[in-house]
């Protein structure tokens, strides 16, 4: 398909970024189109759309101007030219799929979408994934036993420590924990567990090209414990935590009261901040900026990035999602990639640095049982993870 004359091609040596669609009843297909719309992209990566034609279609619908759609069977074959939404079609997804409800059919869909990212991410043949939101409860219903899009991808890539870093308003924040009770949470606030995390961070800061980085680590009582008057957990596992960091040489403050930590990184006082529970660097990044927050996972053989939001059920279908996030995690995807090494070999017949082949490729990605769709290039099995039904949760 020849590229739009008003946009010319765009320079080689892109880095390959693989979209998953994310659960087909919600508003990833949409925003996933919206976002592809935008020329701009393709200046700067190779967008491969990995989901379902029908239900990239019925998105189409829904966005004035949106590209056309090239069906191919492996990234090598992509066009990426501005106007054209190069696609991998699982043909996966019921034509009968209700938009904005909990469905075992599009929670396996969407895991399968994922199965075959990760299946050339790590073949080397894409160089990044960008998700858009799943839905844990459709996983489930699939028989998905992860709980978010973290723990699935470091299950499938077979990695034991994949850490959370939010880039939102010009700083970064860490999570010690993800998707756990509060009362889990809290049990996790652990001298040892801080330092682990902490020297993770600091060191994936360096790999992003910040010499020295300076981190905050977050309190957890109101007032820092006031003392112990307030709770204790900062002076028993916080204090002794960042002491241990200070002592190795690494630029590390607090305990930080959380009520003013995410201001002060705002205002340049850190680089970063470690989070200790979902809600504290999630209420904070999604109020500073929520449609620009975009999650990164670090400690993964790849770059993958997402959306800061949910799959926004209430108004699937209806054309009024914003893509601003599912935009700044694609981008986020092509720039992290691009300063690794081999990024832009992927997809050209070249296998990427730290590629390896993959068993069963075509049909799916690691650990596919078959799901009932048999149909051609339908993918694999169901898994889990997390993505809530209200909007940006």
């Amino acid at each position: 398909m020849p590229s739009d004359p008003h946009h010319p091609a765009p320079r080689d040596g892109r880095p390959l970024v693989a979209i998953t669609l994310g659960d087909p009843a919600g508003i990833g297909p949409e925003i996933v189109v919206k976002a592809l719309a935008d020329p701009g992209v393709y200046r700067e990566l190779r967008p491969l759309v990995i989901g379902d034609r029908r239900t990239v279609e019925r998105a189409r619908a829904l966005v004035p101007g949106a590209p056309a759609v090239r069906v191919i069977t492996r990234p090598a074959e992509g066009a990426y030219t501005p106007g054209t939404l190069d696609l991998v079609d699982l043909a996966n997804v019921p034509a009968d799929l209700a938009l904005g409800q909990v469905q075992a059919a599009a929670g396996r869909a969407a895991y399968q979408f994922i199965e075959r990212a990760v299946a050339w991410a790590l073949a080397g043949q894409v160089d990044a994934v960008a998700t858009a939101p799943i839905h844990k409860e459709a996983l489930r219903a699939a028989g998905v036993p992860h709980i978010g899009h973290t723990e699935i991808f470091a299950e499938l890539t077979g990695s034991p420590d994949p850490l959370t870093m939010f880039e939102v308003a010009g700083i970064r924040i860490f999570f010690l924990t993800r998707h756990v009770s509060l009362r889990q949470a809290l049990d996790l606030v652990r001298k040892d567990r801080i330092v682990a995390t902490a020297r993770a961070a600091l060191e994936h800061l360096r790999n992003l090209g910040i010499a020295e980085p300076r981190l905050a680590v977050a309190a957890l009582n109101p007032h820092a414990g006031d003392g112990g008057l307030l709770g204790r957990e900062e002076m028993d596992e916080i204090a002794p935590a960042v002491q241990v960091l200070q002592q190795e040489g690494h630029q590390v403050v607090g305990p930080v009261p959380a009520d003013s930590v995410f201001h002060l990184a705002r205002q340049g006082a850190f680089d970063a901040v470690l989070s200790l529970y979902h809600d504290q660097g999630h209420i904070a990044a999604k109020s500073m900026d929520f449609e620009g927050t975009v999650s990164v996972t670090l400690g993964l053989p790849f770059i993958r990035t997402s959306v800061d939001h949910g799959t926004a059920f209430d108004i699937a279908g209806t054309g009024k999602a914003s893509a601003a996030s599912m935009k700044r995690a694609i981008l986020a995807a092509g720039r992290l990639a691009a300063g690794r090494p081999g990024a832009g070999r992927a997809g050209t017949g070249h296998r990427a640095a730290g590629g390896r082949p993959v068993a069963g490729l075509e049909e799916a990605g690691p650990r596919a049982a078959r799901p009932a769709d048999t149909r051609p290039g339908a993918g694999s099995s169901p898994a889990d993870e997390p993505a809530p039904a209200e909007r940006g949760a």
